[in-house]
């Protein structure tokens, strides 16, 4: 039996006379993955925003593992296991691959502050287990000693998710990862993640719905704020609503020109 792990009910969020997420409902059970979708502009990292707690909804209630955490901070969240990105993952440009793996690693197992880590021998950390599995599992060992600053968008980008899940969140939460990275780097990270699939809850935020096709197992679509499809991949996308408001194209014969 599927378990929710995290639930939005009724959210709403306004700047001003703009509503950029209105009234949106959200369920995902625990170990599912979860595409949101949208043109710019949709409400989607919005949306992902109040998750994560970097804004609280002005209507609406959100609850994690069945609590209430509609007005947590966004550290707290972390704290508890659920993780977006680039709240952890903030990278140390002049720091190697590894460092900034240990850094993440040293954060979530040791008490200790991250002053007493720069204090002691970093290399005895640099054999253990799980900073050598996230190497290998993120294809990072070639470049393991390099600066994070002399990285390709695509080794970078592999590198910020691998510190998201080396924190073992129990959802992971990714705002357009594939945003600006080529073809081959975009089949890269989806390869690795998809390692992570039956281990972590993933939620994932994307503009160009070919590229999470055969990767998420359901679809949210979203538009002006509001959510105007839900289900299955070719569900959503033979949605009259979706074909009008993100394709913009009204008829059978257009979608399979798309």
């Amino acid at each position: 039996m599927s378990n929710v792990i995290l639930q939005a009910k009724g959210v709403t969020k306004r700047f001003g006379n703009l509503v950029a997420v209105d009234n949106v409902d959200f369920t995902i059970n625990e170990f599912e993955v979860v595409g949101i979708l949208g043109s710019n502009g949709a409400g989607k990292t919005t949306f992902f925003n109040l998750l994560t707690g970097l804004f609280f909804p002005d209507e609406g209630v959100i609850t994690y593992l069945g609590s209430d955490i509609t007005k947590m901070p966004a550290q707290v969240r972390v704290e508890k296991g659920l993780t977006r990105t680039f709240q952890l993952t903030s990278t140390f440009d002049n720091l190697s691959v590894t460092d900034n793996l240990l850094l993440v690693y040293f954060r979530q197992n040791h008490a200790s502050s991250i002053k007493d880590l720069l204090l002691t021998t970093r290399k005895s950390y640099y054999q253990n287990p799980k900073i050598l599995e996230s190497l290998k599992t993120f294809n990072l060992e070639s470049v393991q000693d390099r600066l994070v600053q002399n990285l390709s968008l695509g080794e970078k980008r592999r590198l910020e998710i691998a510190m998201a899940v080396l924190a073992e969140p129990k959802v992971l939460l990714l705002d357009e990862p594939l945003a600006g990275l080529a073809e081959t780097e975009i089949k890269g990270v989806l390869d690795v993640l998809r390692q992570h699939i039956g281990k972590q809850t993933i939620i994932l935020v994307e503009h160009k719905i070919s590229h999470i096709e055969n990767f998420v197992e359901r679809l949210m679509v979203m538009h002006e704020g509001r959510v105007i499809a839900e289900g299955g991949y070719e569900e959503c996308l033979n949605h009259p609503e979706v074909r009008r408001s993100y394709w913009q194209i009204e008829s059978e014969d257009d979608l399979d020109h798309a």
